[in-house]
């Protein structure tokens, strides 16, 4: 059940981030995806991440972290967006931890390009690169 979750939420990262299209989402991604760049949704969906993660409800948290993440970056906001792949990424590694099959492709593609954000603070960056080191221990390329 764990690899159907890891694949769909796989599937859910390359279509947020533009590299697969796939119609068939479940219809909360998709009214997820609707939301109006605001910095009252990009608010709520923080808050829906850090409460979902608190619960362990990893899954659920990185959807609202995608969904930071989209908001970050229509506001105008690459420095907040860095800070919402960092966390998204996390979210997959806590998954790996509980869950060694789990793929961690899509963290090392969000971190990857949190590290490429010029903006992003040195502190973001220091935490990017410390859970990319991470999760480098366990991909081979």
């Amino acid at each position: 059940m764990r690899r159907v979750i890891v694949f769909g939420v796989s599937v859910f990262l390359l279509t947020a981030t533009g590299v697969l299209y796939c119609p068939g989402l479940l219809a909360q991604e998709q009214e997820a995806s609707q939301l109006p760049i605001s910095w009252e949704n990009w608010r709520q969906a923080k808050a829906s991440a850090e409460k979902y993660d608190a619960e362990g409800d990893y899954t659920r948290a990185l959807q609202y972290y995608l969904e930071y993440i989209r908001q970050a970056e229509g506001l105008g906001r690459p420095d907040i967006a860095a800070w919402g792949k960092n966390n998204a990424a996390y979210m997959i590694i806590k998954q790996h931890k509980q869950d060694p099959s789990t793929d961690l492709e899509p963290a090392k593609k969000l971190l990857e390009e949190g590290l490429a954000i010029a903006e992003a603070s040195e502190d973001c960056k220091l935490k990017l690169q410390s859970n990319l080191e991470y999760v480098k221990m366990f991909i081979r390329d």
